[in-house]
């Protein structure tokens, strides 16, 4: 509950999300889809398991640009922090915790990939709640250019455009006039 969004803290964010926020979130998205060829229940198991091992691992920002012999050092150290977390579960649930991480990290599934799309999704819409808060339109523009090119669920591209089109007007409307 109180580890950051590392990304929100190298911006310097006044108030920056917390991982299980982020996860929370996420989660309740992952509810609102009306998409009926994707398992919802297991959307939202992904959703909250997806960064789990954060709470131990800490949060790695897109930003980091982590070596891939560094990322594959890390795996490890998530799958020991995911068994960690979960070593007074019963067998099953221990089982059902690891391999719905496992799924989203193999983005194996359909609804691993939705969720994948939510997570990026749920982190402009956070940018988007920031800029709004500390009234600094286009200032996390770099957070919106890491998505470019990512979503390919209708729903999220929906939900994506109106964000993107309300920022851009809230962007306008602070920009000076062009002479």
């Amino acid at each position: 509950q109180r580890v950051p969004r590392t990304g929100w803290v190298y911006r310097k964010v006044a108030k920056p999300e917390s991982v299980s926020d982020h996860m929370y979130r996420m989660a309740m998205m992952a509810l609102l889809t009306e998409d009926k060829s994707l398992n919802k229940d297991r959307c939202i198991r992904l959703a909250l398991v997806h960064d789990m091992a954060e709470c131990i691992v800490g949060d790695i920002a897109p930003a980091d640009n982590i070596p891939k012999e560094e990322k594959h050092r890390r795996e490890e150290v998530w799958t020991q922090a995911m068994q960690q977390l979960t070593q007074l579960l019963s067998e099953d649930l221990r089982k059902e915790i690891y391999e719905l991480w496992e799924e989203y990290e193999n983005q194996c599934t359909a609804e691993a990939k939705f969720v994948k799309q939510l997570d990026q999704c749920e982190m402009i819409l956070q940018a988007f709640e920031y800029e709004e808060l500390e009234n600094t339109p286009g200032r996390l523009q770099d957070f919106y250019d890491s998505t470019a090119g990512k979503f390919v669920h209708p729903e999220i591209l929906q939900l994506v455009s109106l964000i993107n089109t309300e920022r851009n007007k809230k962007i306008a409307s602070t920009s000076p006039p062009q002479s």
